[in-house]
């Protein structure tokens, strides 16, 4: 099996590649131009508001185009498309770099506050990862559960585990449903939260900056209509805050929140596995392949 994939994703030459996967470039022309002329859609909910981003209706069209759909593409070009992601992220990682050394200094210079913003995602993992292994979930749990997986941590999690692995499969999947449920999950929550006057507007500023733009844009945009008079110093806050969890995120994620939630799966599943539910055979034998 391993030998066929191996067959299929292996080309002579640029042309070759191009004459087999044409159609992938092709549709994801047609749907960004749809997606960015549809552009940004903003729901008032209450005295906040949730907003649907392009990557929104981009994830959609893909899904709609895919083989269990409308049959535009075949699961070959699924497979194909899934190893250009790493492709695609790849300029993003090169930003986060960029950011990250123009603004050591502001970095340095933060307070605690600021520097240990980007540990609140280790909660994800203590609470996630039980309910991802009772759900029947594999080894797909670690990449699922250890962080929001945005860019850079997709990148992280294919560079330690590798393309193929049930631990990408994970990352990626949250990544696709963070793009079309987390930006109206992040604005709604904010709303919420918002509205109980429990915050100091600063405070929820900075806590919007979580590392992924569109969730960041989606809070604080929220936050801004229920506080006017602050909006300016809560779009500074949540811009701080996005730099700040972008850096210091992947750090976190390197060397603390991968090791603890793989670490944590090793104990737990065999705890609660007996009680998950019966997920596919397929998940069962590659989890041994990592």
């Amino acid at each position: 099996m391993s030998g066929k994939k191996k067959e299929t994703y292996v080309y002579g030459s640029l042309k070759e590649r191009f004459a087999v996967e044409w159609k992938i470039y092709a549709l994801a022309f047609v749907f960004i131009l749809i997606a960015d002329n549809i552009g940004q859609i903003k729901i008032p909910v209450g005295k906040g508001m949730f907003i649907l981003f392009p990557i929104f209706y981009a994830i959609i069209l893909g899904v709609i185009s895919g083989p269990q759909v409308l049959k535009i593409v075949d699961n070959k070009h699924v497979k194909a498309a899934s190893k250009l992601v790493v492709v695609g992220i790849c300029p993003f990682i090169a930003k986060l770099g960029i950011t990250a050394g123009a603004n050591i200094d502001t970095i340095l210079q933060s307070g605690p506050v600021l520097l240990l913003h980007g540990f609140g995602n280790l909660l994800g993992p203590l609470l996630a990862l039980p309910i991802a292994i009772l759900l029947g979930m594999k080894r797909e749990a670690i990449g699922a559960c250890h962080s929001i997986n945005r860019e850079y941590h997709m990148a992280l999690v294919n560079n330690i585990y590798g393309p193929e692995s049930a631990e990408a499969r994970g990352s990626l999947s949250i990544y696709i449903v963070g793009g079309m449920v987390g930006t109206i999950y992040f604005g709604l929550m904010a709303s919420v939260v918002g509205m109980t006057g429990w915050f100091h507007p600063q405070a929820l500023g900075l806590a919007s900056g979580v590392g992924a733009g569109i969730m960041m844009a989606s809070s604080s945009a929220s936050l801004c209509a229920i506080y006017p008079s602050w909006a300016e110093t809560i779009s500074a806050m949540a811009s701080v805050g996005e730099t700040i969890a972008g850096i210091t995120g992947m750090y976190i994620t390197m060397f603390i929140a991968i090791p603890m939630t793989d670490k944590l799966y090793r104990i737990l599943e065999p705890k609660l596995g007996k009680f998950a539910l019966k997920g596919s055979e397929s998940a069962e034998i590659k989890e041994g392949t990592v």
